[in-house]
């Protein structure tokens, strides 16, 4: 009996090559990160990649942007802001400290390669106009009374998960439970509260 392979298309095949991608950028960085190696990875051509992503960079993005943005980490509403920021750095720690670090890692060569770096990436892969999860929380706690309305640079509201991703790229580990409280009581509520 003879059995016929069924060709993909659409969004199973476009599934099938991020899926291979990210595998490739994972284990090979980005300096292997090439229409070859996904393309043999997911079981297609190179043309095909191309027809969707005309360039590399086209490809990475739409890879981390599947990989990485589209799941976003758990935004806890404890009712609290110091909760709910301990929590969000806790499931932040867990969700991302070893794909931050490895990721970090491989795309050194893109960030050469295209003068650019993590935060110009992370500007180019965000969505635009929505507030981010510690804008949300601090508006919350803003609406509860826990602080007043007043503006707020974006360097201290992005300050504890900024000291986060520091100590995850300083240790290349899991940031200790004590250090998160920390960032958050002894550095951050202070400095808003100041």
């Amino acid at each position: 009996m003879h059995l016929e392979k069924t060709r993909r298309r659409g969004s199973e095949l476009e599934d099938a090559i991020l899926d291979a991608a990210w595998q490739v950028l994972i284990e090979l960085g980005y300096a292997g990160f090439t229409y070859e190696a996904i393309a043999a990875r997911a079981g297609t051509s190179r043309p095909v990649l191309y027809r969707r992503w005309p360039q590399r960079d086209d490809l990475l993005l739409a890879t981390l942007t599947r990989f990485w943005w589209s799941k976003p980490v758990e935004l806890p509403d404890t009712g609290s802001l110091r909760d709910d920021v301990i929590g969000f750095l806790r499931n932040a720690n867990s969700a991302r400290a070893h794909i931050l670090t490895m990721i970090s890692v491989q795309l050194m060569d893109y960030f050469r390669a295209s003068g650019t770096n993590f935060s110009e990436l992370r500007d180019k892969l965000r969505v635009q106009n929505r507030p981010n999860s510690l804008e949300t929380m601090l508006t919350r706690a803003v609406e509860r009374g826990e602080l007043p309305d007043r503006p707020r640079p974006d360097r201290v509201v992005s300050l504890p998960f900024d000291l986060l991703r520091h100590e995850m790229l300083m240790t290349m580990r899991p940031v200790p439970d004590d250090v998160i409280t920390g960032i958050v009581d002894e550095v951050w509520l202070p400095l808003l509260n100041s």
